[in-house]
């Protein structure tokens, strides 16, 4: 990656400016301002993480980029997190969006701001971006929103298809021991230690929360934009990556937004895409610098002429756990004509077939299905070797616990482009079940990489906002739509659909274990046949402003281990992750990070599923020294989630706070 030093303007930075609230409340705000007196655009990232530490690492190449091409770039931290005031209560909430909306009419009503204001995120400030732009707030314009959602409930890291995700818990595991830190003393100023007892006292128990939301109610509508997507007026660029958790948003905006929208989909994970992995990167800070020069500054440069749809597609290759590159090539589309024709396969007795015929196949219970999965949303690659299973990896194993499918080998390559639907008429032998679909490349040699999936809880089939109990006994026809995709399936190769009634980690299992008959069933994939007028899609190489200065302190460490009791059939995932200590060297701040996360289930036994996330956080400087622990596990027995957490601050060696939360939260 390219380092920038020379900017059209010079750039001053201001590290705490606070921004009054409506009910005084003051946010803080770290400011990057391009040196002139002509007033210019803002641009506005949000977030809880901590501008003074946290998101440092990335600010630095990022925000000075984009002041130094002429806007007033500013990374406010939510209330009661970082150095702000005030108290936190739950993601998105109203207040957070209200907050949010109060700044940028701030932000307008400065003299060295234009009046035009532009919002940019990734994951939690993608969110927020797009919900506060459907409060449609005057001066906001254009949105870059990176890794993010419509649907709070479906699309989200709480549950999918209906079914409770293994991270909901674990979320709530990070957002317990993150926001636990306190503000720094150098920024804050005297009542630093006041304010961070008050936050830890009104700490939520958000795991409870999110555990008992179990359909898609009031509270995950709230900030689903999908609710209502001619609310956005501002512009909107939707980015995402294809090893990212959020890869469905960006076809879901340029379908639907009236706003002027593009949707840019890269091979990356859970990163910003001039940084991320794996490769190709791109030049985002010029992707996003054009976005901004033509809807916060007027600059006739064309951006809304781009193809609505700029995607990389993907070549077949071996799975892996994690890659540095992924061949493919960049592909243009329209939102309304993908060029991808449906092709419908059937699944006949252990094959899959473009003539119709009966399944005649069991889908029966086999817990352990699942350990192929990879990490729900990675958010890094470790070095090749050390963490084994962060992206999804040969499938052989899951697909040997599954019912499965397979074509002749392809006669002519395939480019599956959006998302692959699998219709199938089944019975179940209990009124409750859940069926995951996979769709996998399968390799001359046997390999099976993960193309994509999709979870159904069929209690769900004919919506999430209520439970609806199978007919025992009686066929019924349900639809599970997969993950959307862009993937190459080299003629040689075979396709794979392998159905499973569970999927641990990934997914929290049924409280009963269930036998699904299956009668008939048609996947069908989104073919996409090259255009003869194909769009050029190119990207200038990736370039950043100068690295923030750090000195590695210890040592990280990375591991995850998978065992198997063979006499109680138990298995057990353990990960550690160990950020080591890490040195600012401008701000003198030391900081670490360590997680422990332990899954374990025995086979037959649904009601053994257990889940524990133990995060342990430190900052410091000189000899002020902060410690956070904090943990949050769940179980169940058969009738209710069994949810726990616990919090824990240290100062200097002294406990200052403990606390601990337990709930039995009944399963719907």
């Amino acid at each position: 990656m390219q380092t920038v030093n020379e900017f059209p303007y010079q750039v001053s930075e201001h590290a705490h400016v606070q921004i009054p609230m409506p009910d005084g409340t003051l946010l803080s705000a770290r400011i990057w301002r391009p040196e002139t007196d002509v007033p210019l655009p803002a641009i506005l990232e949000f977030l809880p993480y901590r501008k003074r530490d946290g998101t440092a690492e990335r600010d630095a190449l990022t925000h000075p980029y984009m002041a130094g091409h002429g806007y007033v770039c500013v990374r406010v931290d939510m209330r009661g997190c970082g150095d702000s005031q005030g108290l936190f209560d739950d993601e998105y909430s109203p207040q957070e969006l209200s907050d949010g909306v109060a700044v940028i009419n701030w932000l307008a009503a400065q003299e060295w701001c234009s009046g035009d204001v532009g919002m940019m995120g990734i994951s939690w400030g993608g969110f927020n971006g797009l919900q506060i732009a459907a409060l449609a707030p005057e001066p906001l314009k254009a949105v870059v929103s990176i890794c993010s959602t419509v649907d709070r409930f479906a699309d989200d890291i709480h549950y999918k298809g209906g079914v409770m995700l293994g991270e909901n818990v674990g979320w709530a595991s990070t957002v317990l021991g993150w926001f636990a830190l306190p503000p720094d003393p150098e920024i804050y100023g005297d009542g630093w230690r006041e304010a961070w007892l008050h936050r830890l006292e009104n700490t939520p128990f958000l795991a409870e929360k999110w555990v008992q939301e179990q359909a898609r109610s009031a509270y995950w509508k709230h900030g689903s934009v999908c609710e209502d997507y001619s609310a956005i007026k501002a512009a909107v660029l939707s980015v995402g990556g294809w090893h990212d958790g959020y890869r469905n948003t960006i076809a879901h905006l340029v379908e639907n937004l009236d706003a002027p929208v593009k949707g840019l989909i890269g091979p990356w994970i859970h990163k910003y895409p001039h940084f991320a992995a794996p490769g190709p990167r791109i030049d985002f800070l010029g992707e996003m610098l054009r976005w901004w020069d033509r809807w916060l500054k007027g600059v006739d440069n064309g951006v809304e002429n781009l193809p609505d749809m700029r995607r990389w597609l993907m070549d077949s290759v071996p799975p892996a756990s994690s890659y540095d590159e992924r061949p493919g090539k960049w592909i243009g589309d329209p939102a309304t004509a993908t060029n991808a024709a449906t092709e419908d396969w059937h699944l006949t007795g252990q094959t899959l077939s473009q003539k119709q015929g009966k399944a005649g196949r069991v889908i029966a219970p086999a817990l352990l299905c699942g350990q192929a999965a990879g990490e729900y949303f990675p958010v890094s690659l470790a070095p090749a070797g050390t963490v084994p299973g962060e992206l999804p990896g040969d499938q052989r194993e899951d697909d040997a616990l599954s019912c499965c499918f397979e074509s002749a080998p392809l006669q002519d390559a395939r480019s599956i482009v959006g998302a692959p639907s699998v219709r199938l008429n089944l019975t179940s032998d209990r009124p409750r079940a859940q069926i995951i679909a996979r769709l996998c490349d399968v390799h001359p040699d046997g390999q099976s990489t993960l193309i994509s999936h999709g979870v159904l809880n069929l209690r769900h089939r004919d919506g999430h906002e209520t439970f609806v109990d199978l007919p025992v006994g009686e066929p019924l026809d349900v639809e599970v739509t997969l993950d959307h995709c862009a993937y190459t399936v080299p003629a040689g190769h075979s396709l794979r659909l392998a159905l499973s009634s569970s999927y641990w980690p990934y997914v929290w299992p049924e409280s009963e274990l269930a036998n699904l008959e299956l009668h008939t069933g048609t996947i069908a994939l989104p073919v996409r046949a090259d255009r003869d007028d194909e769009p050029t899609v190119s990207f200038d190489l990736p370039k950043a402003a100068t690295p923030r200065r750090t000195r590695q302190l210890s040592e990280t460490k990375n591991k995850k281990t998978i065992t198997k009791d063979l006499g109680t059939a138990r298995l057990t995932l353990d990960i550690l992750g160990d950020t080591g200590l890490v040195e600012d060297l401008e701000t003198g701040l030391i900081s670490g990070t360590r997680l422990q996360e332990q899954f374990a289930i025995t086979d037959r036994d649904p009601n053994s599923a257990h889940s524990s996330f133990t995060w342990q956080r430190r900052i410091g400087r000189g000899d002020w020294q902060v410690v956070i622990d904090a943990k949050v596990s769940m179980r169940t027995d058969g009738e209710s989630f069994l949810v726990a957490a616990e919090l824990k601050a240290s100062e200097n060696g002294t406990e200052v706070f403990a606390k601990n939360w337990y709930s039995a939260v009944p399963r719907l």
